[in-house]
């Protein structure tokens, strides 16, 4: 990642404040935040962002990619709408595309996995247009043409050579090396002193399984460092990427028998891992973006260790540069490229990481230095995670009680 993301991603941690106070509910209909300007390399794209199933205050995915779009087109001069499906259904999301490209926009950025099924329908219908992606996998464009386990659960194998995903020369998708810092977070909630641990998984696709199989790794490592033999972790699966009383009731259970801390993975299915938290005063991992903001804010201060993150605003920023600014498309065109490690110095160049200002380091257990060391570990080769989510990964100083799906 260039160095320079470090000044943009800044500018776009300005602006969440705007952000947070100014969710626009008309956004179904398109947002309101065009910004006139331009110069003779930005005037022939408009960008537009359209929100998955929440909206542009959600302190996740929507709202990150929201900012940085927003921030990037300011400081470039270039046209910029959100807009806001009325429902979550790839028919509403689909929608909100046609309206979008019908007011003229010729960039088209969609956060999250959910987008899968409307880039399938719409890439082909508009040619034109140039599609960027964040976190939405091959798996989520054509999950038909993919095996499922005995246990029904999707997997990254093909059901034949003949069953070729489609990708259009008009999409980009980012995806992002999950593994990676699944395994930071549970490296360093082991070497924080946290020693029962549980993984509470959304739906086990390749994902979130990668996230939890990181965790998994991440955690025994630690162990055997500190030559600990009395760390175990609880790992499930909800069923679902949203949090209810069934799923509230398996954590309350969990922390209620000592559980410390668990990995909250997959959508909002952390608010059931923080609903028990709150009731006993234990812990969560956050995923994806910093979720320290609205966990802590909601349920508890200082209830979130660290969260487990992907680079989506630097990602949108580099890509919307090289792209509109630089005339670069055909480096991305019908890509799906996976995202990880690009520096050994500086942990927050890398585009999956732990947030420096709200883990909770500890004095002589786990500090910034130390994370720092383990980057660069992981950079170099000298730490391999595995990304295989065929297996389960092999542990030999925790103790892991896989316990499948708590619905479905």
């Amino acid at each position: 990642m260039k160095k320079f993301l470090a000044l943009l991603l800044a500018l776009v941690m300005s602006l969440s404040l705007v952000a947070c106070g100014g969710g626009d509910d008309t956004a179904a209909d398109g947002g309101a935040d065009a910004e006139d300007g331009g110069n003779a390399e930005t005037a022939a794209y408009q960008v537009a962002m359209i929100t998955d199933y929440g909206d542009i205050t959600d302190q996740s995915f929507n709202q990150t990619t929201y900012e940085a779009c927003k921030a990037y087109c300011e400081a470039n001069g270039v046209d910029f709408n959100y807009y806001k499906p009325s429902g979550d259904s790839t028919a509403e999301r689909v929608a909100m595309i046609e309206k979008a490209v019908e007011e003229g926009y010729t960039v088209i950025v969609m956060p999250g996995y959910a987008f899968g099924g409307a880039i399938k329908e719409a890439q082909d219908t508009y040619p034109d247009v140039k599609f960027v992606a964040l976190d939405v996998s091959e798996y989520d464009i054509t999950s038909e043409f993919y095996k499922k386990d005995a246990s029904g659960n999707a997997t990254d194998e093909l059901l034949s050579a003949d069953n070729q995903p489609h990708v259009s020369k008009n999409v980009y998708s980012a995806v992002y090396k999950e593994e990676l810092c699944g395994y930071m977070a549970g490296y360093a909630a082991v070497k924080m002193g946290y020693k029962s641990l549980g993984f509470l998984g959304g739906m086990a696709v390749p994902a979130v399984q990668r996230y939890g199989y990181g965790f998994v790794q991440g955690a025994d490592a630690a162990a055997k460092e500190m030559g600990l033999s009395d760390v175990k972790l609880n790992y499930v699966y909800g069923g679902q990427f949203s949090g209810d009383a069934d799923i509230t009731a398996a954590m309350d259970t969990w922390y209620k028998g000592g559980t410390q801390v668990v990995f909250a993975c997959g959508g909002g299915i952390y608010s059931s891992a923080a609903e028990a938290a709150q009731k006993v005063g234990a812990k969560v991992i956050g995923v994806d973006v910093d979720q320290a903001g609205i966990i802590d804010s909601k349920y508890g201060d200082k209830m979130t260790v660290t969260s487990a993150m992907k680079g989506l605003a630097p990602t949108t920023i580099d890509t919307l540069t090289d792209v509109i600014v630089n005339g670069n498309w055909a480096n991305y065109a019908g890509k799906i490229e996976t995202l990880g490690l690009v520096s050994a110095d500086d942990p927050s160049a890398n585009y999956v990481q732990l947030p420096l200002e709200t883990t909770q380091w500890a004095d002589g257990k786990f500090t910034v230095e130390d994370y720092t060391a383990l980057v660069a570990d992981m950079f170099n080769g000298k730490v391999k995670v595995s990304n295989d989510t065929t297996v389960e990964p092999t542990v030999s100083n925790i103790a892991v009680n896989y316990l499948g799906n708590i619905k479905g």
